[in-house]
């Protein structure tokens, strides 16, 4: 029997704990009860589980044989701080709490993995099996390199996987080199000097100056970014005053910055910086620009893409599987996972049927239907790398 039916045999279980795991999200570095069901569900397959990596995080280790090399599956845990509007049974029971980017399905489609390995796997050598905690900006891939997760757990390679809606399940999309883009948020401070409303003269107005910066900001990526560059510099927030008749003291503004290259990011940044200040500085005011490099670009190994490329068309055939699919400007931080350990990072159909929003959204629901699938495509993979007989 192929790994995918055997793990088709379980099916109802896997989705039974994707739903449990949906009905209570937590948010980075809060994942207690979704990591405890994890290490539970661990230990009852009989695979040694470390709790606690960066925080929140849980390794699972499974070894066989005498093999010397080792992999690592990394699945994310977290939800997103928003409020979900989806009402069927399984919605969050966690107000302002939501798996809308479906890592509850992937932490289920790596538990499914490590089911099927630890009970049927025919494979020589070590699966560390990563479950990361606040992946969402927080930095929880850091955390646990930073914890000493390869130190810790040695891995020759490392692959990760994220839904994707639209691509019909029992697809996989990847491409080699630079697969996503690195990413940052920036907040600006505008000081100015607080008036009355109706008295704009004895003020130095931060709300009108954070208007014009946020203009001015736009012609950093039209007018310094090289045009066979990409990037993205998005404000996304403009905050100032409590009252209508008020000139405050201060405004904010705050977004998102991503690029392709760490060169266009710090490109970016210093633009910011002076702009922000220049432009205040035009209006009388000040402003402070906090900057913060959340995510590097993420790099997919090209050896390694052509490896879990195959391992997907294994378990969906070819045709199925997308090699050399586009560029994302949205961003991972499995990417510093794979600055550490070459691997690469897989899509994998969410359909466009079932949550068919994009991620993110207060709709979004991951789709069931594509647990099998991911669960064999990691268990292939792990067969793949570590060969009976290798050593």
């Amino acid at each position: 029997m192929s790994s995918i039916d055997q793990i088709r045999s379980f099916h109802d279980e896997l989705t039974a704990i994707r739903r449990d795991i949906h009905a209570h999200p937590e948010i980075g570095f809060e994942e207690h009860r979704t990591s405890e069901l994890v290490a539970q569900k661990l230990a009852e397959w009989g695979i040694e589980v470390h709790r606690g990596i960066g925080g929140t995080g849980i390794v699972g280790v499974l070894r066989r044989g005498n093999g010397q090399a080792a992999i690592g599956l990394r699945a994310d845990m977290d939800a997103l701080p928003m409020q979900e509007a989806n009402d069927f049974a399984h919605r969050s029971q966690n107000p302002g709490r939501m798996h809308a980017c479906g890592h509850d399905g992937h932490t289920t489609m790596l538990l499914g993995a490590a089911r099927y390995l630890a009970t049927s796997g025919d494979f020589n050598g070590t699966v560390h099996f990563i479950f990361q905690p606040a992946e969402e900006g927080l930095g929880g891939a850091e955390a646990m390199i930073k914890d000493g997760l390869f130190q810790r757990f040695p891995c020759n390679f490392v692959y990760g996987m994220h839904n994707r809606p639209g691509l019909p399940v029992g697809q996989f999309a990847i491409r080699p080199g630079t697969m996503m883009a690195g990413g940052a948020f920036f907040d600006i401070t505008v000081t100015g000097r607080g008036s009355h409303g109706a008295r704009p003269e004895g003020s130095i107005d931060p709300v009108l100056t954070a208007c014009h910066i946020t203009t001015a900001l736009q012609s950093i990526v039209a007018r310094n970014v090289p045009p066979a560059d990409t990037a993205v510099l998005s404000v996304t927030r403009v905050d100032g005053g409590d009252a209508y008749n008020v000139i405050p003291q201060q405004a904010m503004i705050r977004g998102t910055a991503r690029t392709m290259k760490r060169e266009t990011m710090e490109l970016l940044e210093a633009g910011m910086k002076r702009i922000a200040k220049g432009v205040a500085e035009g209006f009388g005011a000040t402003a402070e620009v906090d900057f913060r490099f959340l995510f590097a670009p993420l790099v997919n190994n090209p050896a390694e893409t052509r490896v879990i490329a195959e391992a997907a068309a294994e378990v969906v055939g070819a045709a199925n599987v997308e090699a050399d699919g586009p560029q994302v400007m949205a961003s991972e931080d499995f990417s510093f996972m794979l600055e550490a350990v070459p691997g690469a990072y897989i899509n994998i159909g969410n359909g466009d049927t079932v949550g068919s929003c994009q991620v993110h959204n207060p709709s979004y629901e991951f789709n069931d239907e594509a647990l099998p699938f991911g669960a064999a495509m990691f268990a292939q993979l792990v067969e793949k790398k570590l060969p009976r007989g290798a050593m």
